[in-house]
């Protein structure tokens, strides 16, 4: 696979459908529908994605053409235009091939025809004609009942072309959901998630099973050693460590506490892991070692933290534990250019109704409500060594709880809370902690979480992002649950 930077883009399949037989009937009606088609594919490029446009299709003959140029474009989506009515026979060939996920989009022009011109027009076949230009919702139940009865999932939009997207901005915010949540699912199909070291003993349920990971995620697994980052970090020049130093008092708060020599522990670890990234071409990295007391491993894994948290700020989400599933949600929720820290349940404040979220180990820095801080530690708790760790609480504000778990239906669900985070005391020990409030209350939040079984950690994104995981989901096919 290709490094993180070098992934492809997201190729959307795009086309219209009409009918030939309209064509030579109606003066007009094929360039008009022809220019609106255009008009959809100009609004979906984006820097991440490439619109391969293959015009309107209007009859059996060029869908089977079209069937063919979708594999020979490599299409990860295909978005169905309804420009007007069209037979079902032009569709189903075309989405057979294709075998990607399906959009189906009705949008009129305006909003309404303007009654009064239209029946001033001179003759009915002007006034067909026109008609024909506003039918897009006719032939929408023709291909849901095709698509259903073939086995074909798909999705669909209602709404309004428009002049611009001002004029239906509902509409064109749902099918911009649409092309995010397909470009998060391309992104999980080209990442290299890294494994570094072991489970941590005892966690059964952060177990997991890789081939599930691969075939409902597409996520390709590397199996590393610490060893290797190891090596690296001993290899790293005295000279190379005052740039480090530098990044980190632009990252970090640092504390007057924080010895000078963890200090240059750290960075030379997080130069070390800037390389075994690089080296292993990692979009994600999740790992645990216990490392025997005194080891490099040890001093390698004890100061591990900065460096992790500087590499989940730029898009390459580290979660310690060897917590895989929780990875793939940070993951998710950073696509989604959300953030997505790595935390469990800290305590529940019932005087005032919220739970204090966090963890220890890296946290996203990038979403934090003021600049993290760097505290020493004398311990990390349940884990061997000690050195510099952080402190941080999520941004104010709506955030999304998200809980990848393994079960046997699907292999995956998407597990989902909305709430908000709020000010007030949080356990200042050098860990990453919040406040969280739930629509629900507290108890009812831990009652309905707890009983879906997910892991004890999840990932925190800001905003609301239920809406576009649901859609997520149905394009891996799979299930999602919110419970507020």
């Amino acid at each position: 696979m290709p490094p993180e930077d070098k992934q492809p883009k997201l190729r959307i399949g795009l086309f219209g459908i009409g009918l030939a037989a309209y064509w030579p009937q109606f003066h007009g009606l094929e360039a008009r529908l022809k220019s609106y088609v255009q008009t959809v594919a100009d609004r979906l490029q984006s820097p991440v994605n490439t619109i391969v446009n293959f015009g309107l299709v209007d009859s059996a003959e060029r869908a089977v053409e079209v069937s063919h140029q979708t594999r020979q474009e490599d299409v990860d989506l295909l978005v169905i235009y309804v420009t007007t009515y069209a037979l079902s026979s032009t569709v189903l060939p075309i989405v057979r091939r294709a075998k990607v996920p399906v959009l189906v989009l009705n949008l009129q022009p305006t909003a309404a025809l303007d009654y009064a011109t239209f029946n001033a027009l001179p003759d009915r076949t002007a006034m067909t004609g026109e008609w024909l230009a506003f039918c897009s919702a006719c032939p929408i139940p023709e291909l849901a009942n095709v698509f259903m009865r073939t086995g074909i999932p798909f999705h669909q939009v209602n709404g309004i072309l428009g002049a611009s997207t001002a004029e239906d901005p509902a509409c064109w915010n749902e099918i911009r959901a649409w092309i995010d949540a397909a470009h998060v699912a391309h992104t999980l199909s080209h990442t290299r998630l890294g494994l570094m070291g072991h489970y941590y003993s005892g966690m059964l349920d952060i177990a997991t099973d890789l081939t599930t990971v691969a075939s409902v995620f597409g996520t390709h697994i590397e199996a590393l050693e610490v060893d290797e980052l190891t090596a690296l970090r001993l290899a790293v020049p005295d000279a190379a460590l005052p740039e480090k130093l530098e990044a980190f008092q632009q990252a970090f708060d640092i504390q007057p506490d924080c010895p000078a020599d963890e200090l240059d522990r750290a960075a030379r670890t997080s130069i070390a892991l800037d390389q075994f990234v690089a080296a292993n071409r990692l979009g994600a990295l999740a790992y645990f070692y216990k490392g025997t007391p005194g080891s490099p491993n040890e001093d390698t894994i004890a100061s591990i933290i900065l460096g992790t948290s500087m590499l989940t700020a730029r898009g390459i989400p580290t979660a310690g534990e060897y917590e895989i599933k929780n990875v793939l949600a940070m993951k998710i929720l950073d696509t989604f250019q959300a953030g997505g820290s790595f935390t469990e349940y800290y305590a529940v404040d019932f005087s005032d109704d919220v739970v204090l979220m966090g963890h220890d180990g890296p946290g996203h820095t990038a979403i934090a409500e003021t600049k993290t801080k760097v505290r020493p530690l004398q311990v990390f708790h349940g884990k061997v060594g000690r050195g510099l760790s952080v402190e941080m609480s999520v941004k104010q504000g709506p955030v999304t709880l998200l809980s990848v778990v393994e079960c046997n239906k699907k292999g995956f669900k998407f597990l989902v809370a909305q709430g908000e985070v709020e000010p007030g005391p949080i356990l200042q020990i050098g860990n990453t902690n919040s406040r969280f409030r739930f629509p629900i209350g507290a108890r009812n939040f831990l009652n309905q979480w707890n009983a879906q079984a997910p892991a004890h950690h999840c990932a925190i994104g800001l905003g609301h992002l239920a809406p576009k995981l649901q859609k997520l989901t149905h394009l891996l096919n799979i299930d999602l649950v919110q419970i507020c």
